[in-house]
C-alpha cells in the first residue's frame, strides 16, 4: 500500500525561483471529498491518476498511476470538478531534501506553497530561507479544497 508524508509551508518570497524553473501543471477532482481524493494531473507529456485517503497528522495513503494523455485530457475536461488547478511546480533540492514549491495560477492566484514529502513524521530537515510559516494541518490549503474555497476568495 502507498503512504504519502507530506509537510506544506508558505513560501515568504520568490527567492526559490533562482533555483530553475517552473512546470505547468493541471489537476482535476473526480472527488474532493475528505475520506477520499481521486485526482487526475496533466503534467508536461506525462498524465496521472491518483488516489489518497484521509490525512492522518502529516501522512495519508497514496496509489498513483501513468494514465493516456488522452484519456487524461477527456477526464480533465467532461468530469472533473471546476474549476480545474492551475499551478507551476518548481523542483528544488536543498540539503537533503528535494521541495516542490506551487505558484498557483487563476482563481488561486497568489498563493505559493513549499511542500516536503518526507521518509517518516519525526524525519529532521532544514529549511530553506523562503520557507515560512507551515499549514499542514489547515485543510484550506489542501489542493482539493481550493476548487470550492479558492484563494482569491478568503
Amino acid at each position: 500500500m502507498g503512504k504519502e508524508i507530506e509537510r506544506k509551508f508558505l513560501v515568504k518570497n520568490h527567492d526559490f525561483k533562482k533555483f530553475g524553473r517552473g512546470t505547468f501543471i493541471q489537476q482535476g477532482f473526480l472527488s474532493s471529498a475528505k475520506e477520499r481524493v481521486v485526482r487526475i494531473r496533466i503534467t508536461g507529456h506525462q498524465a496521472f491518476l491518483t488516489i489518497k485517503g484521509i490525512s492522518k497528522g502529516a501522512s495519508r495513503t497514496e496509489f498513483e498511476y501513468e494514465i493516456p494523455g488522452e484519456d487524461a485530457e477527456f477526464i480533465m475536461n467532461n468530469l472533473c470538478e471546476k474549476p480545474i488547478i492551475e499551478k507551476f511546480r518548481y523542483r528544488i533540492k536543498a540539503a537533503n531534501v528535494v521541495w516542490e514549491v506551487d505558484e498557483f495560477k487563476g482563481l488561486n492566484e497568489g498563493l505559493i506553497i513549499a511542500e516536503i514529502e518526507l521518509k517518516s513524521e519525526d524525519q529532521i530537515f532544514d529549511l530553506p530561507e523562503w520557507v515560512g510559516m507551515e499549514v499542514t494541518d489547515d485543510p484550506r490549503y489542501f489542493n482539493s479544497n481550493l476548487i470550492r474555497n479558492p484563494y482569491s476568495t478568503w
